[in-house]
């Protein structure tokens, strides 16, 4: 059975957790899968546009307007300012001016259904099998807009001072609040970027634990990051000998974000990218498939 197009956000209300490389790695892999994906870069710092070198769409010397603003807010075409990344990828890149469009959202009517409207309705499942945002760390009317368009949220936690808030406040002030006006689905809850033991008390095994245990988060966990009551029983007695678990911090997932390029199209052969295509499947399903 072909999986039907779905628009998907990539969102937690905190930075530096590892939101933009999930975003732009999975729009990868659902490109490499399909040769069919866009990627939105909604977040205000631009960094996805910026590190894939689309300074001057950021700045809108190429338009020589708000081109976010333009769709948005007004009657553009978001063809007219979409850019290719690589073969079956393209890009809808930020603009400096983000938060101006924050603050027009906030007054226009419908402000919330302004990106499903002008954008995800028009491109999902004619131009795009599938369409990922990378959503803002913050909340506001750019956020309602990629959760309303995409009605899907994956959630990336990196083992960080503040990760249990970020989270908490992920689910209760952004999708909580979202569910009392329209469906918004969690398709993953991911840990990226591990470097740590996880038979010790490490961040690693702490984040990992609240990961896996937490009710209404456990189902919701990839396989290549799951453990079960038996494997953490098998941790603690120093039986455990699967892999470990979560998207691994590898020298080549930086260098490729230094270099402007998806972590395939840097380097192919490295181990994590299996996990980059888990993620892919989970969109295609609409769910993880334990």
């Amino acid at each position: 059975m072909t999986p039907e197009p779905r628009a998907v956000a990539v969102g937690i209300l905190k930075g530096g957790f590892g939101k933009t490389t999930t975003a732009l790695n999975l729009a990868r892999e659902l490109a490499h899968r399909t040769e069919s994906a866009l990627v939105v870069d909604l977040d205000d710092n631009g960094h996805m546009t910026l590190n894939l070198g689309f300074d001057e769409e950021y700045r809108g010397d190429c338009w020589g307007t708000n081109h976010t603003a333009d769709v948005l807010l007004g009657d553009s075409d978001p063809r007219e300012h979409i850019v290719t990344v690589t073969d079956g990828l393209d890009l809808f890149p930020a603009h400096v001016d983000l938060e101006d469009v924050q603050s027009g959202l906030k007054e226009a009517t419908m402000g919330t259904t302004r990106l499903k409207e002008e954008l995800v309705d028009g491109l999902l499942g004619d131009e795009y099998d599938y369409i990922v945002i990378d959503c803002p760390a913050n909340r506001g009317k750019l956020n309602d807009n990629a959760m309303y368009a995409t009605g899907n949220i994956m959630i990336p936690l990196r083992p960080e001072n503040g990760y249990e808030t970020g989270l908490t406040n992920t689910v209760q002030r952004l999708i909580l609040e979202a569910r009392e006006y329209f469906e918004l689905d969690i398709l993953a809850v991911l840990p990226t970027d591990l470097s740590d033991r996880i038979d010790q008390d490490t961040r690693d095994r702490r984040l990992l634990r609240e990961m896996t245990t937490r009710d209404g988060v456990a189902k919701h966990v990839p396989n290549f990051a799951y453990l079960s009551a038996d494997d953490w029983d098998q941790i603690d007695n120093g039986e455990y000998d699967g892999p470990l678990p979560g998207i691994r911090h590898r020298a080549a997932i930086d260098n490729a974000n230094d270099q402007g390029l998806p972590l395939r199209d840097y380097d192919a052969d490295c181990d994590q990218l299996d996990h980059y295509a888990e993620l892919a499947q989970i969109v295609e399903a609409g769910e993880v498939d334990r």
